[in-house]
């Protein structure tokens, strides 16, 4: 498949489904791109539409099958969008940093592919109040699915949720508590934390 050269070309490429319920589309929005007038299109549809199919495959779709309905905060960034992004200082990595995370279709150094959400799960804020913080979800998913990272912000616990070929499994947080919360090597990082999460919906595979 090749970078859409029209709208009609756009709009076939956005059809492409990635998994049961979603598709490229769905990941495609970037207040950035709106914003700026920047088209956030891929440059290797093919690597992303593969990048983005696990990424919806493997953790997309156990969380909303377990959990609802999931909001889409973000999710593809093409170069020029994120290089923009960058410079400008709107919450964006180099290039080099985002690739195989937010940018879909572009290798990481190692020659890995990957793919970056960001999510929200409504089920798990409109029950904040009962839970153990953001840290219940992040370590339901630690425990329960392959995720290579996560990274938790303030604002409705949202989370950047990442697939990827060489999984990190590493888990920070600018949320309070800030900082990192399990990576390799750290002694929280093995075991089960089922005690962070109980009430917690019992995942649904498929």
């Amino acid at each position: 498949m090749k970078k859409p050269g029209s709208m009609r070309a756009l709009e076939d490429m956005g059809r492409a489904r990635l998994s049961e319920n979603f598709f490229l589309r769905d990941f495609l929005h970037s207040e950035i791109a709106d914003f700026y007038g920047i088209p956030n299109i891929p440059d290797d549809p093919e690597l992303a539409i593969e990048a983005g199919s696990r990424l919806c495959e493997e953790l997309l779709e156990p969380l909303q099958r377990t959990f609802g309905r999931l909001h889409i905060r973000s999710g593809y960034r093409s170069r020029s969008v994120n290089a923009f992004g960058n410079r400008n200082k709107l919450n964006c990595s180099t290039n080099a940093a985002s690739a195989a995370d937010h940018i879909w279709d572009m290798r990481d150094a190692d020659g890995c592919i990957g793919a970056t959400a960001c999510i929200v799960v409504p089920w798990v804020w409109d029950n904040r109040d009962r839970l153990q913080g953001w840290q219940s979800l992040a370590w339901w998913i630690h425990d329960q699915l392959p995720y290579a990272s996560l990274c938790v912000f303030p604002k409705l616990w949202a989370m950047n949720i990442q697939w990827h070929e060489r999984p990190a499994r590493r888990i920070r947080s600018y949320a309070a508590p800030a900082g990192v919360l399990t990576k390799r090597g750290m002694a929280s990082h093995e075991g089960s934390h089922a005690e962070f999460y109980e009430g917690f919906p019992t995942l649904r595979s498929g």
